[in-house]
């Protein structure tokens, strides 16, 4: 298989419904978000996927909001020029925290006199929800590009004031610092190393083997932490290959896709930046690309991620037989070579360890004959 985009020559076009409930039957996806990562689960196993969910980062908060209620004081004495809005999450639990501290009005006073500048449209929603009105948005939905909104149209700000969103950008605090006399930052909530990292662990042997379809990122310093956790145990290099050759990564937008390309996977997402764009992309993607299927006399044949189907009925494959049958439905009933096949093997190549693997796939599909010996060839599907 391959994570880019490919055809199966001859191989009539598959549909994309909007919504089925078999559509990623046969597929499995790893989730590696903590916040919101019920929403992905949900969508994915309603459509019959199974979900490896192994948060590489977790949400947390500030003990008893102590350092965040501190903060939104110093913001209301301040009574800053310009606001730098950059998650809705972040703002919304601002608020939330604020009313529980008594805080909420004067918060509200304080920034409906500032210059509100928001980095997308999530982050506008939080603000007009709280009676607010911005001031503006980021040309592309980024961090850096929202500093340059605020250093090109408020150059003589004195105060300004960052809400941060889990992972510090120390660069654009800086050229915010280099350009105005007072930066302040709130934080609603930061990203930390999860608790439980045996589900990283098993997120990172399962793509490594090929055991996954898909993983999906939703912020880049998640991307960061698999690689570390990776790197940590010695499996980096396996890693990055799995996800250049086997398994699909898809990213929620260019900032989480970063991290990837910048190591040569070049990762799927969606042209809007939102959790149902990347949902409705990974369902596409993997029926229209990830779906091989091909008729023989023993009804059809067809291959949904790591699941066979045969006449109707489906088996979960391990790696090593799932590759040969690959190779068999890519034939679509021309001979495959015994050579050919034997560079799918794991382990041994020998005439032995071949047959005892095709002995075992054909275990495993319980159709006698559907895959036929061709003497001193090799072997094909019975079309």
């Amino acid at each position: 298989m391959s994570a880019e985009p490919s055809t199966v020559p001859g191989s009539p076009p598959i549909p994309v419904p909007g919504f089925r409930r078999d559509q990623l039957e046969g597929f499995r996806i790893g989730v590696t978000s903590d916040r919101r990562s019920e929403d992905l689960i949900d969508a994915f196993e309603r459509r019959g996927a199974w979900v490896l969910h192994a948060p590489t980062l977790r949400t947390a908060h500030a003990e008893l909001d102590a350092p965040l209620v501190d903060d939104t004081r110093a913001v209301i004495a301040a009574r800053p020029d310009v606001v730098l809005a950059t998650t809705s999450y972040g703002m919304r639990r601002w608020f939330e925290t604020a009313d529980a501290a008594g805080l909420g009005s004067a918060l509200t006073d304080a920034l409906g006199a500032s210059a509100i500048l928001v980095r997308g449209p999530k982050a506008r929603g939080s603000i007009r929800a709280a009676g607010l009105t911005d001031a503006g948005m980021s040309d592309d939905e980024t961090t850096a590009s929202l500093v340059t909104r605020a250093l090109t149209d408020f150059p003589d700000a004195r105060t300004i004031v960052v809400q941060l969103h889990g992972y510090t950008d120390q660069a654009q605090l800086d050229r915010l610092r280099a350009a105005f006399p007072v930066v302040l930052t709130v934080a609603p909530y930061r990203w930390e190393q999860p608790e439980d990292d045996e589900r990283v662990t098993r997120l990172i042997d399962a793509v490594c083997s090929g055991l996954l379809d898909c993983v999906t990122f939703t912020s880049a310093p998640a991307v960061d932490a698999l690689f570390a956790a990776a790197e940590a145990g010695g499996r980096l290099p396996d890693l990055v290959e799995a996800l250049k050759t086997v398994v699909i990564a898809a990213a929620v937008g260019p900032i989480t896709a970063a991290p990837l390309r910048a190591t040569g996977i070049k990762p799927i997402q969606p042209e809007r930046f939102r959790m149902g764009a990347l949902i409705r992309l990974v369902c596409e993607h993997l029926e229209q690309h990830r779906v091989q299927r091909v008729t023989t006399r023993h009804g059809v044949v067809e291959l949904r991620g790591s699941t066979a189907l045969v006449a109707g009925a489906g088996v979960h494959l391990p790696p090593t037989p799932l590759a040969l049958l690959h190779a068999l439905v890519s034939a679509r009933g021309a001979v495959v070579s015994r050579s050919q096949l034997a560079t799918l093997l794991q382990g041994p190549a020998d005439d032995h360890a071949m047959e005892v693997a095709l002995s075992r796939l054909r275990q495993s599909l319980g159709t006698p004959g559907l895959i036929a010996t061709v003497v001193k060839r090799g072997y094909r599907l019975d079309v």
